[in-house]
């Protein structure tokens, strides 16, 4: 089966009768009478070089529509879904677990999350993936693509230098605003990655809890928790302050518990315990879903091309060959060769 990538090009293809309805050589007037021989032979020459000039013409004409010879694309089931990672790029990020700059015996969590997040991806061939950084904002590192090399380019960015702030319910409705393209059929989650979270102002909430209902995607949060600091688990003490303030990341926590979507929490304080619960996430999501396998293809722009500068090369030949011989002496007889 071929299969053409630009067919509208072939609406060239009438350019190809140009050489056979323009002649390609000259008249020339034959020196001497021994030269009707010659010039009888030659009337065959003319067509075979406006047939070359039809095949040069068509034959690139062909090659830029792009042909391909091959099967169609099939949809297959496999397991995965469409997901999108959300990950956390605030300054704190480019620390260890242990709340220190890295000194070469250890990772900061930006680079675990990387490395862990890549092997994810790899084990994931047929997920579609969106790809969300945030700090003092939301940025759009790559919309939903089945394109791989695509996503690890988006994961390897997260961990250049960051900034101080993170606003976590600004990225989190960018995130679900990407399933609005998606397959309805398809199971949809969002892998949040953080190493602690901010305040999530009101309007936001209020704008996260219909999106959360329409797009029924569910919900992980891995919690890079530096060591000492509190967990998201952890109930304040007697006395304590029990404020988005002074626990924003407990908050958090409570406030993605009310979305009403299938929602998880893990806590890692090591790059063992990041694996884990990616391990674990890589297992609840292995849905059936419907995906396109494109077909083995093989191209045939070059096959067209190599036919067209044979031709090409043929024409030039024939063109450097016809030259002009001296004239004739007066008074001799002339021959026409129309080729």
């Amino acid at each position: 089966m071929i299969t053409l990538d630009h067919p509208l090009v072939l609406l060239l293809l009438p350019l190809a009768l140009v050489p056979l309805l323009v002649p390609l050589l000259p008249a020339r007037a034959q020196p001497a009478l021994g030269a009707a021989d010659a010039g009888r032979a030659g009337r065959g020459l003319g067509p075979t070089l406006r047939v070359l000039g039809a095949v040069a013409i068509a034959a690139l004409v062909a090659g830029l529509a792009g042909p391909w010879w091959g099967r169609a694309s099939q949809v297959r089931v496999g397991t995965g879904a469409h997901l999108a990672l959300v990950i956390d790029r605030s300054l704190s990020m480019n620390d260890s677990f242990a709340g220190r700059t890295p000194d070469g015996q250890n990772e900061s969590k930006a680079a675990a999350a990387k490395r862990l997040l890549t092997d994810f991806v790899h084990r994931r061939p047929h997920d579609r993936m969106a790809v969300v950084g945030f700090s003092t904002a939301p940025m759009l590192l790559l919309p939903m693509t089945d394109h791989k090399p695509a996503v690890e380019a988006a994961i390897a960015a997260i961990d250049e230098p960051g900034l101080s702030k993170t606003d976590v319910g600004r990225a989190l409705a960018m995130a679900f605003s990407l399933f609005d393209d998606s397959s309805e059929d398809a199971a949809r989650a969002i892998v949040l990655v953080s190493d602690g979270a901010g305040i999530v102002p009101r309007e936001v909430q209020e704008a996260l809890l219909p999106m959360a209902a329409r797009q029924g995607a569910s919900l992980y949060w891995l919690y890079l928790r530096t060591r000492g600091a509190k967990g998201i688990f952890q109930p304040p003490a007697p006395g304590e302050p029990d404020t988005a303030q002074a626990r924003p990341e407990r908050h958090l926590n409570l406030f993605l518990k009310r979305l009403g979507v299938p929602y998880r929490a893990f806590e890692a304080e090591d790059p063992e315990g990041v694996a884990q619960a990616i391990a674990e996430i890589d297992k609840l999501e292995a849905k059936p879903l419907l995906y396109r396998e494109e077909g083995p293809r093989r191209p045939l722009g070059s096959l067209l091309f190599g036919l067209a500068t044979a031709a090409i090369i043929a024409l030039l030949a024939a063109r450097l060959l016809d030259r002009p011989l001296p004239p004739l002496p007066r008074g001799a007889l002339i021959l026409e060769d129309d080729a």
